[in-house]
């Protein structure tokens, strides 16, 4: 499809811009363009038709199944939406004193005490504005205790080989060594490699349960006591939080400290750069560094305070408020029943599906999953020729957004798929003759699967080419 500026034409505009009813600023010559800015001249039919047709080829929860594993894209809920968009909320200004913002307060507030009750946490903090960030918060708490006490020699971060990648960058962004440990044959921490990694220079561990491969892992408790009795601290990385909410909280597993994804587990949008929230969440140990301001409740008000020890601000203002806003509308909607309902509805259909399609492709591991499952196509790529990749770009022609491919690294051809509670049977069922279909295929027709997507508006791309001469600017100068 053409660009806004290939539509462009001389003279075409929008609708009349109504007579300006305000005194006209004056600028100093230094602060102004020297040249106008080049935007596009456009009538506002093929505007409406340009952003149409862009939203028609963008594949999203509302327009079919987004198994993206590891991603939690579940459906987010219309009133989240509504009450983002209410004027006490967006009709603000971050700097305005906070007794004239006591219902945003207490938005913050409610949020970080709900957040705390589910992950078993004393403080949270909502600056962080996305997964990632919210890890180098928790490892700039766990850093930040150990320099409180004089302990230097804690410099290394222990993290399972099966972790998110954002994992070792975090704790490396943070200042810290990474040591990596292996998974067993089960799919968790081996305990002894755990054992031997320990020592006097541990500050931490980094650890998703469930983990990567979408198991939960039945020696956590083992886990977290091996590095306590070593002097480190355990942070939780909560990107599947959404598995185990209202069942199990990180904080009665041994954890110290914790980062959310309230635009994974608790519904905000997120995708295509933002905006995300990611609060970190710790013990009342760590209270104390945690990034200030933070709001409290004094009798009937809600103020701002700055924690005795605090690293300071990780992010403008209050972060993202309106995530927030929506996560606290789901929670509440949900209620003390329903957070655990959605929970569990979540790992019913990752088993439902993942039991279709055994005996069919490979499972990475033969037992019950927890939100997500993995396969692995490495039989397939083997005696077919189709890889991972074939399956997924197939996918695409079936209106199926593709999983998560070729992670976790320990899994080879790995395929992660992760369907949440939003997804009905019908769905479900559907995604299985897909998956099928196209496994038959593979059999009888490989060289068509290597050119999918058929039916979409592009191809397979050269992804090596666009990676490596990525065309990012428009030139005005071609025609």
């Amino acid at each position: 499809m053409k660009l806004l500026f290939e539509r462009s034409r001389p003279g075409r505009c929008e609708s009349i811009i109504p007579p300006c009813d305000v005194e006209q600023a004056q600028f100093s010559p230094s602060l102004l363009r020297a040249a106008a800015p080049r935007l596009p001249e456009i009538a506002e039919v093929d505007l409406g038709r340009h952003y149409t047709e862009l939203a028609s080829q963008t594949h999203g929860v509302n327009k079919g199944f987004y198994p993206l594993g590891s991603c939690t894209m579940k459906y987010n809920p219309r009133v989240n939406e509504e009450m983002a968009a209410l004027p006490g909320f967006t009709d603000i200004h971050p700097l305005q004193p906070a007794e004239t913002a006591q219902g945003c307060l207490e938005v913050l507030y409610e949020t970080e005490r709900l957040l705390c009750e589910i992950t078993g946490m004393d403080g949270m903090t909502m600056q962080p504005a996305a997964g990632a960030h919210g890890e180098y918060t928790g490892l700039l708490l766990i850093r930040r205790y150990h320099l409180s006490r004089g302990d230097t020699a804690r410099t290394k971060i222990i993290v399972p080989d099966s972790a998110h990648g954002t994992n070792p960058a975090s704790a490396t962004m943070a200042g810290f060594t990474v040591v990596s440990v292996p998974s067993n044959a089960e799919g968790g921490v081996d305990i002894e490699a755990l054992r031997k990694a320990v020592g006097p220079d541990t500050a931490g561990l980094m650890l998703t349960n469930p983990n990567t491969v979408g198991l939960f892992d039945p020696a956590i408790l083992d886990i977290t006591r091996i590095v306590h009795e070593a002097g480190g601290l355990c942070y939780y990385d909560g990107a599947n939080l959404n598995a185990v909410m209202g069942h199990a909280r990180p904080g009665d597993m041994g954890f110290d400290c914790v980062h959310l994804n309230l635009h994974k587990t608790f519904s905000t949008p997120h995708g295509g750069g933002g905006p995300g929230c990611g609060p970190a969440g710790c013990k009342a140990f760590l209270e104390p560094f945690l990034p200030g301001p933070r709001v409290r409740k004094e009798e009937s008000r809600f103020t701002f305070f700055q924690p005795e020890k605090s690293m300071g601000r990780v992010r403008s203002f209050c972060g993202n408020f309106l995530v927030a806003v929506k996560a606290l509308t789901y929670i509440l909607t949900l209620g003390r029943e329903g957070i655990p309902e959605a929970s569990a509805m979540a790992v019913l259909n990752a088993n439902y599906l993942m039991k279709k399609l055994a005996g069919h492709y490979d499972m990475a591991y033969d037992t019950l999953c927890m939100h997500e499952f993995v396969m692995s196509l490495e039989k397939q790529k083997n005696e077919l020729g189709v890889s991972a990749m074939d399956v997924a770009k197939s996918l695409l022609d079936y209106g199926i957004h593709p999983p998560t491919m070729y992670f976790p690294l320990i899994v080879h051809e790995a395929l992660m798929v992760e369907p949440t509670e939003t997804e009905s049977p019908e769905t479900l069922d559907d995604a299985a003759e897909a998956f099928l279909s196209i496994l038959e295929q593979a059999r009888t027709d490989a060289a068509h699967l290597h050119g999918a997507p058929h039916h979409c508006p592009i191809g397979r791309p050269d992804e090596v080419r666009a990676a490596r001469t990525p065309v990012l600017r428009y030139d005005f100068g071609q025609k």
